[in-house]
């Protein structure tokens, strides 16, 4: 989930919810602000004691942000490419990032977050210049960025939660998505080198 279109880039504005009166719990502290168009919340029981790591709930908001911007990129691949081969990479981004990112958002929610509805701001910020690119150009951006950088840091962030997530769902949705994304990331490598010749 990476971007370029990495779900890893920048910081996140993620916060602890808190039951009325009560103190953020201990380790949720905000980390950078204003780089998420919505921050993901860990969860609280009654206690105000928080379920999930910051980490924990840092990877969920990243990997529903990235799924939406690898989403929201392949729709516009889907629009503005010639290539049938991009094309039809672009229809399995889009199949089955929608699928994980309601996999991942279900699970944010089990856990008492408030999943993010699209993008980070800096995502947005890219497919905004997606949208301005046409012909040979969108396409070597579209495989590079969303296709190529994006997967090589998605693959990197969803191997770490696969080993280090604290939370046993978050860590199973991780080892679950690994294969398809290490499959997107070899088929987006294969029509970069396509584009390059």
């Amino acid at each position: 989930m990476a971007f370029a279109f990495s779900t890893t880039l920048g910081g996140l504005s993620v916060q602890a919810q808190t039951t009325q009166g009560a103190q953020p719990a201990a380790g949720t502290q905000a980390t950078q602000p204003g780089t998420s168009t919505q921050a993901a919340q860990p969860a609280a029981n009654p206690q105000g004691q928080s379920q999930l790591t910051q980490e924990d709930a840092n990877f969920l908001e990243n990997a529903i942000q990235g799924s939406h911007a690898e989403v929201e990129g392949s729709q516009l691949a889907l629009e503005k490419t010639s290539s049938q081969d991009i094309k039809d990479f672009a229809q399995m981004m889009i199949k089955d990032h929608q699928m994980m990112a309601k996999e991942a958002s279900s699970l944010a929610q089990e856990k008492g977050m408030t999943p993010p509805d699209g993008p980070s701001a800096m995502q947005v910020t890219e497919i905004t210049a997606l949208k301005a690119l046409s012909g040979g150009a969108f396409d070597a951006m579209y495989v590079n960025r969303i296709g190529v950088a994006s997967h090589e840091a998605t693959v990197n962030m969803f191997e770490k939660a696969s080993k280090g997530a604290q939370d046993a769902d978050v860590k199973a949705l991780a080892t679950k998505a690994l294969p398809k994304l290490k499959e997107h990331l070899e088929m987006a490598r294969s029509l970069n080198e396509k584009q390059e010749k």
